[in-house]
């Protein structure tokens, strides 16, 4: 599932920066093409469609970066069964760690 979100996120910032390229800050871009209002998308129908199309692929990149974030894989993911990450399980068949015998120093001998 994460791949597909992954592969998502890559279209969508594609496309996002296709329809910001196409945009010009200034009334140009795609929009200058269409010089005669007499067509069926003019001049500010095309340059709502531009804004509306970038402000729905952010909200769109957003909505899959939280996605992909609640199925990004984790250390937990495998045979281990999640062990690793809890602290507080204790393993039982572990032997009792043992006290190294203590001794007293030698004295020097000449």
């Amino acid at each position: 599932m994460f791949v597909v979100i992954s592969v998502l996120i890559l279209i969508v910032c594609l496309f996002l920066g296709l329809i910001v390229l196409i945009q010009n800050s200034k009334g140009g871009g795609l929009a200058a093409n269409f010089q005669s209002q007499s067509q069926i998308m003019g001049v500010r129908k095309t340059a709502d469609f531009l804004e509306q199309a970038s402000w729905g692929l952010a909200v769109g990149l957003l909505v899959l970066c939280f996605a992909a974030t609640a199925f990004m894989p984790g250390k937990n993911m495998g045979d281990n069964k999640g062990t690793e990450l809890n602290p507080t399980k204790v393993n039982t068949n572990m032997p009792a760690p043992q006290k190294a015998p203590t001794q007293a120093p030698q004295p020097i001998q000449q």
